[in-house]
């Protein structure tokens, strides 16, 4: 798809300089244009960004606008003319990278960022997990008879896509495939850097890399013609980029893609005999509306476990995820900070993510506050009566690379892995935590 992609991507830029009217009703929705100090008129954010997408060049408003963007998504329902502006802005942050750098310095870019996301999901995977669970997480050589086999047998009702990242936090995806095994689903796990989605090398500018990548991938993932999604960058990376491209080529898609959530929440009525044990709990839901139906399928799922009073912060919803805050670090800090004290007000007894990159960034606030901070599978697991430890939390709480070897040392020596390699993932571990830890003087007195 490599060539053909260059092709695509030029033809749907030229569809959007056609049909957009610059009417600047995407900049009026955006959540993010105030806190990132766009005050130019819609009207000429917009037209900036459609010379962007010309040149590779435009005013500083519409550039800024197009690298604060954080995914939200409010833009999309905005538009009246079949654009999705959050599309263009990913072509605009795309022209603006390659006008200013050379293919090398892409290409560079791109081999780095894949390089460390592959060290870090394989360390952190391997220093949680034994090789059996790896193996059912598709994640060890184990794992190819197995597909081998489902090769032979018939297709599968999904393809259960991880993507990369959640393999850092595999209880996640592991009670996601008992819930499946409860509904009685048959799936097919596929995920990790061996069927990368190519955002990395994408958001480098190596379209070739990005579209070979995504590709093979497709190609993988088309055994059933229906694929569940976590990752919701995989998600918009497959749905808005890639999977439009390869129908161009085609004229079909191999399959359709359904994040896991809003699925769970379509089956509610099948899961519902099965929340049998009560789940005592103030909860309030960390909440982020990039994927439309995601949080309405997790505030059903959850207000279905009996025991469950959920409880709104009247914290403000942005973003795909935590990571897509990046673009604004000090208000996503100002952001973080402002759900943990409402959170703590409101007496909860969990703060809920979905995702987990949210999971990731927020876990180890629970040192510092009198609540848990838990997924939303752990939730609905615990009324099912499944549960499975989160080492990734208990780890990260820990907040000491030599502690944390310690703990691990028998898994990495087990997996192969050298210390080298594995202090710099766990580094990578720790730092990943943009609002920094500091112990309240109430944490202890308010858990007592």
């Amino acid at each position: 798809m490599g060539n053909f992609f260059e092709d695509a991507l030029a033809g749907r830029v030229q569809e959007i300089m056609d049909a957009c009217t610059r009417c600047g009703k995407c900049v009026e929705v955006c959540p993010v244009k105030t806190p990132a100090g766009v005050t130019a008129s819609p009207h000429e954010v917009v037209s900036g960004v459609i010379d962007i997408l010309r040149d590779g060049d435009g005013p500083e408003a519409s550039r800024r606008w197009a690298s604060t963007c954080m995914l939200t998504g409010d833009c999309i329902a905005a538009c009246d003319y079949g654009v999705n502006p959050r599309f263009m802005l990913t072509l605009a942050r795309l022209a603006m990278t390659r006008a200013e750098t050379g293919p090398r310095e892409q290409r560079r870019r791109g081999v780095e960022a894949f390089r460390k996301l592959n060290r870090d999901v394989t360390v952190e995977s391997r220093m949680q997990l034994e090789d059996e669970l790896l193996a059912r997480l598709g994640q060890k050589p184990a794992a190819a008879s197995a597909r081998e086999d489902l090769d032979a047998s018939p297709a599968p009702d999904f393809v259960f896509y991880t993507g990369c990242n959640l393999l850092k936090t595999p209880h996640i995806a592991l009670l996601a495939l008992d819930i499946m095994d409860a509904l009685g689903v048959t799936y097919q796990v596929m995920g990790g850097p061996t069927h990368c989605c190519g955002i990395g090398q994408l958001r480098a500018g190596d379209t070739a890399v990005s579209a070979n990548m995504a590709e093979t991938t497709l190609r993988k993932l088309a055994r059933s013609g229906r694929v569940l999604t976590w990752c919701a960058s995989c998600q918009v990376q497959f749905t808005e980029v890639m999977l439009p491209a390869y129908e161009r080529q085609v004229g079909s898609r191999p399959f359709e893609m359904t994040p896991f959530m809003r699925y769970l929440g379509s089956r509610l009525e099948d899961l519902r005999p099965l929340l049998r044990l009560p789940v005592p709990m103030r909860a309030a839901l960390h909440r982020h509306p990039g994927i439309p139906g995601v949080v309405e399928a997790a505030v059903a799922l959850l207000t279905a476990v009996p025991g469950i009073e959920l409880v709104d912060l009247g914290q403000p919803a942005i973003g795909l995820m935590s990571n897509a805050l990046r673009t604004l670090p000090d208000y996503k800090k100002k952001l973080q900070l402002a759900e943990l004290e409402a959170a703590r007000d409101a007496g909860v007894d969990a703060l809920v993510a979905v995702y987990h990159v949210d999971h990731r960034e927020l876990c180890a606030h629970e040192r510092d506050w009198p609540f848990r901070i838990i997924n939303v599978l752990e939730v609905i697991g615990a009324s099912m009566g499944i549960a499975y430890p989160d080492h990734y939390k208990r780890l990260k709480l820990l907040q000491d690379v030599d502690l944390v070897m310690a703990e691990c040392r028998g898994l990495l020596a087990h997996h192969g892995i050298a210390e080298e390699t594995a202090r710099a993932a766990i580094r990578a571990m720790l730092d990943e935590q943009p609002l920094p830890l500091q112990r309240r003087p109430d944490a202890n007195a308010a858990r007592n």
